[in-house]
């Protein structure tokens, strides 16, 4: 999933609240965005991931036909940084793999289906644990930097490198949090995590893109 589809499904799931809030931006005059890709307006500190507004998506080919998109919502987990040394930033984010959504019901409920006859489910059960990424290393370069760190899922632990950029950082003009914003990409192959259900008809490399963001604790 590029980032262009992925702003645009997040933007489909929060449009219409988002619309009820217009008139406390614009009540001012011209409406200005309270974030900006600056990134001297990042203070220091811990945050926290507002799950309201981060998001997972992931993307597997079907069939060598098309790609088809999932979402996992409702990321938890913080953000230590300092501007004045990027490369010590860690990362510590939460993913509740039962709350996996797709704009098919009967694709979703597979993926939490559970094993026919006691047998091992195809995907990921009815009951998954969260996933997990805890990063281990920060290489800043600029506006992005390569996030290395251990990825748990399905009960299996790999290392992961993602390709991360700053969005944007500010005040919430609702809570009056400073925040801050991210995007990161990866790929990752299933199998490496014990999901081996329809492999190759269901692509084995299932790529991730994440929109996260953080509020100063």
């Amino acid at each position: 999933m590029n980032r262009k589809s992925l702003a645009a499904a997040a933007a489909i799931a929060f449009a219409a609240g988002a619309a009820a809030f217009a008139p406390a931006l614009t009540a001012q005059g011209a409406p200005q965005l309270p974030g900006a890709k600056d990134p001297a307006r990042v203070a220091a500190g811990t945050y926290a991931a507002d799950p309201g507004h981060s998001l997972i998506g992931w993307e597997v080919n079907h069939f060598g036909f098309n790609d088809y998109y999932g979402i996992f919502g409702d990321v938890a987990g913080t953000l230590t940084i300092d501007p004045a040394n990027p490369n010590a930033a860690t990362v510590d984010v939460t993913i509740p793999v039962a709350n996996v959504t797709t704009a098919s019901k009967g694709l979703t409920d597979h993926l939490l289906r559970a094993g026919k006859d006691g047998a091992k489910p195809d995907f990921f059960g009815p009951a998954p644990a969260p996933a997990r990424f805890v990063s281990t290393s920060v290489k800043a370069d600029g506006m992005k930097a390569m996030i290395t760190g251990d990825l748990t899922l399905n009960g299996i632990t790999r290392p992961v490198t993602f390709e991360a950029e700053f969005t944007g950082a500010g005040n919430n003009p609702f809570n009056k949090k400073a925040t801050i914003g991210f995007e990161a990409e990866t790929s990752i192959k299933r199998s490496d995590f014990g999901v081996n259900y329809g492999i190759p008809f269901v692509s084995d490399e299932v790529e991730l893109d994440i929109s996260v963001a953080f509020e100063k604790q």
